[in-house]
């Protein structure tokens, strides 16, 4: 997930795209990067992360996010999925 922060300021969805989850009414890379560009998001940092006791191929993140430069009062949730050999994060 550190990664995929990273690397959105690129917008680039060649690097993205590998790194966000897929289907699950999941947009394509670029709208979903557009948006985010739009709202200026910004891992702040990780909380917490844990393996989801229902499904071992998630992992679900309480990380500190700016949008439009300001840190929220809570965290947001997250989920890392491993898909196709690899972890992806889903907004």
């Amino acid at each position: 997930m550190t990664r995929f922060f990273e690397a959105l300021p690129s917008g680039d969805c060649a690097v993205l795209g590998p790194m966000l989850a897929t289907g699950g009414g999941m947009r394509p890379c670029e709208e979903a990067v557009s948006e985010m560009h739009a709202h200026g998001l910004m891992l702040v940092g990780i909380v917490e992360s844990k393996l989801d006791g229902r499904d071992a191929d998630v992992v679900l993140v309480r990380a500190r996010v700016a949008r439009d430069g300001n840190v929220g009062k809570e965290p947001w949730l997250l989920r890392v999925e491993r898909q196709g050999g690899g972890w992806r994060v889903r907004f």
